[in-house]
């Protein structure tokens, strides 16, 4: 009886279907098509205002549908020009093909995304029952700062410490990297091998290297699996920071569903990228990646569709040992490692909560690198293991797939929207046939339609048109990276993620020529539109809807110049406003104190300011800081801190604490002050999604279009404006040394560090702390729980995570008037309450 049920039901919606598609392609006139779009938006604007709700979602994203597919439909009936044209012919269809690639990313991600999943919080086990965890931190070349917070942050995860293992995966101190040609690169590797084997048994965690960096990300990964004995494996990159709180909100669903192989978590950020910095939106626009993390890969949930995105993710280890390990044969070994799982049956989940803190490209170059990779990988996915052909997955999860691969397909549409229009201008070509009548009855009701789509689905997660700006971004790079990738499937190799880079000026983005190249050319082409409209005889309105086109692009061109004018980065470290109770002893007088920011290398606190010591703010103080411990964690060592610089109002005073040089039990201290609460991380985002109408979202981006080339153009004058070092923007350089620089095989000489598992020979631990931590360690730091291990299987797979470097630090002396602009910045933008400051 139930399967007739599902058949009859099957037929109706067939049957429904097929009903109004016929009546779509009923031919209209153009006055009726101008009503009948103009009634649907109508009833949309109501649906959305009076109405909104679970059940009025799909006819409001039903009604939208069929205005685009009426447009579509005359798109592809009426507005090609002649085939006796073969130019003018060519040249539409090409636009034509790029219309019709949005309209199926569109009604796609619509399909997922109509209904995203919120799942209920995991249930609670006991101690007892917990499975073990064995928590992995690749690491190629990034600085011992950044990976001391992680292993520290890691180690004070809220877990049963005997049933959590913290693993720091180096593949910048293999057998193969001390062993180079280069005596400076040998004695590099040695160095950092000795140091980082150090500071992982400081912090109680275990070292592990390899032979030789093969199959680079996965490769290490796996060379992880062969030594890890734990049911379940988290992967958190090197400057991903994890919350207390990370297993205890993930790990119950384990227990709920044997076939559960990826428990997937938000990747959230404490920087901004380069386009948030050099807009300054990151304190008032959701992050591009929130829209990703909070919409869609909630949607691809409810279809099991959610895939592991390489980090602050929880895996199960009979999973992976069934699929062989971590997938390497692309350089996105993530979401290749979950495609493998899923055509194997098992099922995905995916947690919309912040639980890790990670960093971000800061400059330009950097970022479009990164999205190189990630371009290049999912392609080399599409291509060598195609969604549509596998099997083992469902429809519904080959549409997610496909949807999250053909989406990185974005540069060649977005580059033939933007030049489309100058064919017209410059050559007078006819690439769409339209009248003025019909582009305003089709065309114009189509995009605000679409608008209107969008902002309600994303709305509080993604700005009108901010969408396109990103888009034009990275299209003028990820064109060549998909260009060589279907060229070569299997010929990209996977980058590091440059991050911390020095931003201490104002200066022109060394990736900024091609942005001011395709600037000037369309500003020449609203010139020529614009004089041929007005001056030319027989020209029609259709130049002044062309040039209207070219006009909005030059606005996406002059947005896209203030993001290479890159801003100097007003913090040495990233800093997160948080809310936590602590006591700093200064002068031998200890005092209750709020903290309400924390960086790595500073915090500010709020205070009486009858209880600041005589001297204050005129001299430095050196003091300890002493934080509350969050529920049910243990109390933490004292931070050593100086005071340098307070700000005053009224009986209050914001003191700046910075830390200085940090040892190996400090960064213990600091974790938990930074990362104890989890919630400090989800209501900095919530307090940046907020709804952006499409009205106030479009005047924005009209702003940052006209404004932002001023800006671009004086810092192109400036002396110092482009900076001397190249970027690597096509995501093909490899990582590792080529083979004739790096022996190989048989002629790999004996190694210089021992490669076989070994515990290192007891000494004492000051002298073993990597030098950038060398100072005092307390007794406690000397009786590591676990030893550190140094290992070389000869197992295949990819390596290294994201390089993030410190930018230099501003002057401290600037820190009390930074703090003010911080303030005042926040009253403009009418935010209540007072900031805390810049740490």
């Amino acid at each position: 009886m139930a399967s007739v049920i599902r058949a009859l039901r099957w037929l109706a919606w067939m049957g429904t279907t097929v009903a109004g598609l016929v009546l779509l392609s009923q031919p209209v006139g153009t006055q009726n098509q101008l009503a009948m779009s103009l009634a649907a938006m109508a009833a949309m604007i109501v649906l959305w205002l009076f109405l909104d709700g679970p059940r009025t979602r799909f006819v409001f994203l039903a009604l939208g549908s069929l205005v685009v597919l009426r447009y579509i439909l005359w798109r592809v009936t009426d507005t090609l020009p002649s085939p006796g044209d073969p130019v003018s012919f060519g040249f539409g269809l090409l636009l034509l093909v790029g219309e019709l690639y949005c309209v199926f990313i569109l009604f796609v991600s619509l399909i997922i995304n109509a209904d995203p999943l919120r799942r209920p919080p995991p249930p609670v086990a006991s101690a007892a029952e917990l499975p073990s965890v064995d928590v992995f931190v690749p690491t190629y070349n990034e600085d011992a700062a950044i990976l001391a917070m992680t292993l520290a942050a890691a180690r004070q995860i809220n877990y049963p410490p005997d049933k959590l293992t913290v693993w720091l995966l180096d593949d910048g101190g293999t057998d193969q990297k001390c062993a180079d040609p280069n005596p400076k690169k040998a004695e590099a590797a040695r160095e950092r091998r000795r140091d980082l084997t150090a500071l992982a048994e400081a912090l109680g965690c275990r070292y592990l290297t390899r032979a030789r960096n093969e199959h680079a990300k996965a490769g290490n990964l796996n060379n992880g699996l062969a030594f890890a004995t734990g049911e379940i494996v988290v992967v958190l990159d090197a400057d991903h920071v994890p919350f207390r709180s990370f297993l205890s909100e993930t790990v119950g669903y384990f227990a709920e569903d044997p076939k559960l192989f990826l428990v997937q978590t938000p990747h959230a950020f404490l920087n901004p990228d380069p386009i948030e910095r050099n807009l300054r939106t990151f304190e008032r626009m959701p992050s591009e990646n929130e829209m990703f993390y909070a919409v869609t890969q909630r949607g691809l949930d409810k279809w099991n569709g959610s895939f592991f995105c390489g980090s602050a993710a929880l895996l199960r280890r009979t999973a992976l040992d069934e699929a062989g390990g971590f997938s390497g044969i692309t350089i996105t070994e993530d979401c290749e490692t979950a495609f493998e799982l899923h055509s194997r049956g098992w099922t995905s989940a995916y947690v919309d909560k912040p639980l890790i803190a990670g960093l971000q490209p800061e400059t330009l170059s950097a970022f479009i690198g990164q999205r190189s990779r990630w371009c290049q990988g999912m392609f080399q996915i599409l291509l060598l293991k195609n969604p549509v052909l596998q099997k083992g997955l469902k429809p519904i999860q080959k549409i997610a797939y496909l949807s999250s691969m053909t989406f990185w397909f974005f540069p060649v549409p977005r580059l033939i929207f933007m030049f489309a229009p100058l064919l017209h201008i410059f050559f007078d070509l006819k690439i769409f046939v339209a009248s003025v009548d019909e582009s305003i009855a089709y065309t114009a009701t189509y995009i605000v339609i679409n608008l209107m789509m969008q902002n309600y689905v994303y709305g509080k997660f993604r700005w009108p048109f901010v969408s396109e700006l990103y888009e034009y971004v990275q299209g003028l790079y990820l064109s060549k990276a998909i260009v060589s990738v279907i060229w070569s499937p299997r010929k990209p190799t996977f980058n590091v993620t440059d991050k911390g880079i020095s931003l201490d000026h104002d200066h022109l983005s060394s990736a900024s020529l091609p942005f001011f190249a395709v600037y000037g050319l369309l500003a020449a082409g609203c010139a020529v539109a614009a004089w041929r409209y007005l001056f030319e005889p027989g020209v029609t309105n259709l130049m002044l809807v062309v040039g209207l086109w070219n006009f909005f692009n030059l606005l996406t061109a002059g947005a896209a110049l203030g993001v290479c004018a890159e801003r100097r980065q007003l913090e040495r470290t990233p800093s997160l406003a948080i809310n936590r109770r602590g006591q700093i002893t200064l002068a031998g007088r200890a005092i209750d104190v709020s903290i309400e920011r924390v960086s790595a290398e500073a915090c500010t606190v709020r205070l009486p300011a009858a209880l600041l010591p005589t001297g204050a703010g005129h001299r430095a103080l050196t003091g300890a800081l002493t934080v509350v411990p969050v529920a049910g964690a243990r109390a933490a060592g004292a931070l050593p801190v100086t005071l340098e610089g307070i700000d005053r109002a009224k009986d209050e005073a914001f003191a700046r604490l910075s830390f200085g040089r940090l040892r190996p039990q400090d960064y213990v201290a600091l974790a938990g002050l930074m990362y104890g609460d989890a919630e400090a991380m989800r209501r900095f985002q919530m307090r940046r999604r907020r709804h952006k109408d499409i009205l106030t979202g479009t005047l924005q981006f009209i702003w940052w279009g006209l404004s932002e080339p001023f800006r671009a153009v004086r810092y192109a004058l400036a002396a110092d404006a482009r900076p001397a070092a190249a970027p690597v923007l096509d995501g093909t350089s490899p990582i590792y040394d080529a083979p004739e620089q790096a022996p190989t095989g048989a002629n790999l000489p004996e190694p210089l560090l021992p490669s076989a598992p070994l515990r290192p020979a007891p000494q004492a631990v000051p002298q073993a702390v990597p030098a950038a931590f060398r100072e005092a360690v307390p007794a406690e730091a000397q009786g590591a729980p676990q030893a550190s291990v140094q290992a070389a299987p000869q197992v295949a797979p990819q390596v290294a995570p994201h390089a993030a470097p410190h930018a230099p630090a501003r002057a401290s002396n600037d820190w009390v008037g930074m703090m003010l602009d911080y303030e005042n910045e926040r009253a403009l933008a009418g935010r209540a309450g007072r900031g805390a400051g810049t740490a």
